[in-house]
């Protein structure tokens, strides 16, 4: 019994994104959801009244996923998060220059660098994406910048925008465009966590129609040319002809029979995942005020203290994280991170210990299945080519989208397939 029209596999933003759109254009869709949680990796944590984020979390508003919550009508409140920008070098925090009066006050550049360093950034602000060719963005900065302090900071700011840390293998266009993002300080902070977002979503999808159900685990995917059957470890079984996987692709490769033998098998295997260590920390004060933001320009760090434009309290406790970047290429050592993230802690913050209500460690968050990246053959998705009617997205599905946009892009672009290949099947059918 065809009951729904689309089955969308993982209730995170790439999956409600997915839901919001189809729905609105007339399908019936049920979203199922293996953990008790909507979001994926854009859940808040409510700790004793202190709300968390997994990691620090910020909007680009000039972005794929906030101009595509606009086009669902979603508002989002909360504040922008500019603000003075601090550079951490050989245990000491130096003014990062981003305006007239801060390269004039900065004791981090020379007065020559401090002129390279403006130049580049006016050249990124004026500079035209699209053309910039397939290189890493190592061969970018190599070609472009020859002051190595100025590269220091350059790639500082790429990893903060991208949070990835392997410019070897890091697609230079995509990185740059968030680092033009990023000079319009149009980033927010959201109201009560990413979870605003996602209820967000939830509500507004079934506001469209759609059925949610949590606690769904998905086993098995099986593709027939003309409809999918869902299999779920409860013993559901849903009958579709179209069927959305936006989980990541090894989860996706078990679901789904038969992947071995289609392009997914090979999106999977160029996957490159990305994580980093994340301290948060809600905190009475801030020992140093001056200290809202922090990046490591010899280690790849930042610090923000997110409380500064959005509400994540209501006593006043403030939330503040620090995250360190892995290196995809390199092993980690949970103990030392920690230890790293708490030594930079008593840089900007000292005796910040006597000022913590509760805090949360995640010693190795997946920040993105996957990156755009030079070893990519391809865009992976939104159509699984060999299987007609199943379709993917997730953070890893970007094509040039990194992080959130990615999430949010891909579920709109399986979302356009789906509606696309329907369309053209009533074509033939008419």
């Amino acid at each position: 019994m065809l009951n729904y029209d689309v089955v969308v596999v993982g209730g995170g933003l790439a999956g409600l994104t997915a839901a919001n759109l189809l729905a609105r254009e007339g399908k019936k869709v049920v979203v199922l959801e293996k953990s008790s949680r909507l979001g994926g990796r854009g859940i808040t944590n409510d700790k004793n009244g202190v709300l968390m984020n997994l990691g620090p979390h910020g909007l680009y508003m000039s972005g794929d996923a906030a101009h595509i919550f606009t086009e669902l009508g979603i508002s989002l409140p909360g504040g922008n998060a500019v603000t003075a920008i601090h550079g951490i070098l050989n245990h000491d925090v130096h003014i990062i220059p981003t305006d007239f009066s801060t390269i004039m006050s900065s004791t981090l550049l020379s007065w020559k660098d401090k002129f390279m360093f403006s130049k580049l950034m006016l050249k990124i602000m004026k500079l035209n994406i699209d053309s910039i060719p397939e290189v890493s963005l190592m061969e970018w900065a190599d070609s472009e910048i020859s002051n190595p302090m100025v590269r220091h900071i350059f790639y500082s700011i790429c990893r903060l925008t991208t949070y990835t840390n392997v410019p070897a293998l890091q697609l230079a266009k995509p990185a740059l465009r968030q680092v033009k993002r990023s000079l319009k300080s149009d980033v927010l902070y959201v109201d009560g966590g990413w979870e605003t977002i996602v209820q967000k979503l939830k509500k507004q999808a079934e506001a469209y129609g759609v059925e949610i159900l949590t606690n769904k685990n998905v086993s098995s995917i099986e593709h027939h040319e003309q409809y999918q059957i869902i299999q779920c470890l409860d013993g559901t079984v849903f009958t579709v002809p179209d069927c959305i996987v936006a989980a990541p692709p090894k989860e996706a490769m078990n679901m789904i029979n038969g992947s071995e033998h289609t392009s997914l098998r090979l999106w999977n295997e160029q996957a490159i995942p990305i994580t980093a260590c994340c301290l948060d920390i809600g905190i009475k004060k801030l020992p140093n005020p001056q200290h809202q933001f922090a990046i490591g320009l010899d280690q790849a760090l930042f610090f923000t203290n997110q409380s500064r434009a959005a509400k994540l309290s209501e006593d006043g406790t403030l939330v503040v994280s620090i995250a360190k970047h892995h290196n995809p290429m390199e092993e980690i050592n949970v103990t030392s991170d920690k230890q790293q993230l708490e030594s930079v802690m008593d840089l900007l913050h000292p005796n910040w210990r006597k000022e913590v209500v509760v805090q949360q460690f995640l010693s190795k968050l997946t920040v993105m299945h996957d990156f755009p990246h030079v070893k990519r053959k391809e865009y992976p998705g939104p159509s699984i080519p060999e299987m007609n009617g199943i379709f993917i997205a997730g953070d890893w599905a970007g094509h040039e989208e990194v992080l959130a946009d990615a999430a949010v892009a891909s579920g709109k672009r399986a979302a356009q397939e789906v509606l696309k290949t329907n369309k053209v099947l009533l074509e033939k059918e008419g």
